[in-house]
């Protein structure tokens, strides 16, 4: 499998992947304009953008759109991350250019119909109403919002109802007017794909966009803080945030390695101590996640409400207990759960596709998979006790807490034991 590379004239980019023996592809467009892009009055922009995407062409309407990729067996999505709106597609590799055409079609020329703004208004509406009703979701907006208080960063995707209510068509333009620009964009594939011929519909659909620089947005600054909303809900949910490395830190790996011992699989500490050992909670995990400049260390936990305390000090105290004795046997499980998980994930060319366009963002090249392997292998076990130490002790922490909460902790009790 060979990785290839190239960028129009105007800074439109181009990378693929060929994956001998597969008869599909992923083909999709990359762009860099997600939720921390938008100004506070665009708040849920982008989201809303992605899903009028789908709403109608200057060449096709929505119906005609969906049955494109589906007479042919495939499927077509999008999404809206922080840092990213995706629009991509899995179709069959003779369909590739078909594919192709539908999704540069749907990027380039929208046509914001004013009708299908209104019924579209109405799904998202529904779609944060949905959101308010899963706790799992609620609570994790709000640990964003304390991690990056009053910032692009920390505000939902969704956005609020009364921004969604009140976007217009001229606000959908300008969007697209700011971020839409031929250097914002990826083209990424994977699969049974050509990249000369990628290139060269690229280059027909794409190359005559004129070059315009995105908005840069503002370096992002981990504020730290609590949310906690008391309701009659079965479970108290608990989520613990804490600052980390960014993606182009090669402490991401330490980082990622830390949070995968700690809470990653059902052999970590966690697991085992607050699960398995004193049945406190069905669901608990730690995660590590990464934006450009910053990054965060999430514990999550749902449990009952007269246990929630418990569970709150003993998660500390597995984390400063982490900091003195991770071991090295811990350190390399992890590290090949980390290794397995990618190389695994790799053999789907939609994943493979996924991550070609996001290290292109990120380095504007793709790091080779056995440089990757060489960076998780040189983590040593003293690493891992280092980063646990700062995690446990020193990294500004955001908390939140929903449900029957009243007897849990509040984060500066939380701050008092990670420092006794």
């Amino acid at each position: 499998m060979t990785v290839r590379q190239d960028q129009l004239k105007n800074g439109f980019r181009i990378v693929s992947e060929h994956m001998p023996g597969l008869q599909s592809a992923a083909i999709g467009i990359w762009v860099t304009a997600g939720g921390r892009h938008e100004r506070i009055e665009q708040n849920g922009i982008a989201h809303f953008l992605e899903h009028m995407a789908f709403k109608g062409t200057e060449r096709r309407s929505a119906l005609q759109i969906a049955e494109a990729i589906e007479d042919v067996g495939g499927y077509i999505n999008a999404y809206t991350s922080r840092e990213v709106t995706a629009y991509y597609a899995r179709v069959l590799k003779d369909d590739v250019a078909l594919a192709m055409d539908v999704i540069g079609d749907i990027v380039l020329n929208p046509v914001f119909d004013p009708r299908e703004i209104e019924v579209e208004r109405g799904v998202i509406l529904q779609e944060i109403g949905q959101s308010y009703d899963t706790p799992d979701d609620v609570i994790f907006d709000w640990l964003q919002e304390q991690s990056y208080h009053d910032q692009p960063l920390g505000r939902t995707i969704l956005g609020p109802t009364e921004r969604v209510s009140a976007f217009s068509r001229e606000d959908l333009s300008g969007f697209v007017a700011e971020h839409y620009g031929p250097e914002q964009m990826i083209l990424s594939a994977a699969g049974a794909v050509d990249h000369d011929a990628l290139m060269k519909m690229a280059e027909e659909m794409f190359g005559h966009l004129q070059p315009r620089k995105g908005l840069v947005p503002d370096t992002a600054r981990f504020t730290g803080g609590e949310a906690r909303q008391e309701k009659e809900l079965e479970q108290a949910h608990f989520a613990l945030a804490l600052e980390s490395p960014g993606y182009r830190d090669d402490a991401i790996y330490t980082a990622q390695i830390y949070s995968t011992a700690l809470g990653g699989g059902m052999s970590s500490r966690l697991f085992q101590e607050v699960r398995e050992t004193r049945g406190l909670c069905y669901t608990i995990f730690a995660q590590t996640g990464a934006y450009a400049d910053t990054g965060t260390t999430t514990i999550y936990a749902g449990t009952s409400a007269d246990q929630v305390a418990e569970l709150a000090t003993i998660t500390i105290d597995e984390m400063k207990r982490a900091a003195e004795d991770m071991s090295a046997e811990e350190v390399a499980r992890a590290r090949a759960q980390m290794k397995a998980g990618m190389l695994m994930g790799l053999e789907s060319p939609s994943n493979r596709a996924e991550r070609l366009a996001r290290l292109v963002q990120i380095w504007d090249r793709v790091p080779s998979l056995e440089d990757t392997v060489a960076k998780i292998d040189a983590v040593s076990t003293s690493d891992v006790r280092a980063f646990a130490e700062k995690m446990a002790i020193q990294a500004p922490a955001a908390l939140a807490l929903y449900g029957p909460v009243s007897a849990a902790p509040t984060l500066a009790q939380l701050q008092e034991r990670r420092a006794a």
